[in-house]
C-alpha cells in the first residue's frame, strides 16, 4: 500500500487502538496534550518539529498556553488519513516525557 493512499476505516481504528488519546474526526487524527507550563508545551512542539522533519510529514499544530492540539492528515491523499499520519502519530507518542 502506498503511503499516500487513504486508509480504510478499519485500518484507522486498528491504529487508534495503539495510540492512546488520539481520535479520528473530520478525516484527520487528532490529540490534545496538556503540560505544566507554556515552556513545556513549546518544548514539545520543538521535539515534534524534529520528528516531522525526519519523516518529511508535518502536522497541524495549535498552541494555547500549556495545551498543544495536533491534527494529522495527508494533503497528497485529498486531506485524508494515510500510513504517514499513523507513523507520525506513533513517533510523537514515543517522545517519552509527554503527559
Amino acid at each position: 500500500m502506498s503511503q499516500v493512499e487513504p486508509l480504510r476505516q478499519e485500518a484507522i481504528e486498528e491504529a487508534l487502538a495503539e495510540l492512546p488519546g488520539w481520535t479520528y474526526a473530520d478525516n484527520r487524527l487528532q490529540k490534545t496534550y496538556t503540560f505544566g507550563s507554556f515552556r513545556e508545551a513549546v518544548s514539545f512542539i520543538v521535539r515534534i518539529a524534529f520528528e516531522a522533519e525526519q519523516l518529511n510529514h508535518h502536522p497541524e499544530l495549535h498552541n494555547v498556553y500549556n495545551r498543544v492540539t495536533l491534527a494529522l492528515t495527508t494533503h497528497a491523499a485529498g486531506n485524508r488519513v494515510t500510513a504517514r499520519d499513523v507513523e507520525l502519530a506513533r513517533a510523537i507518542e514515543r517522545i517519552a516525557w509527554v503527559k
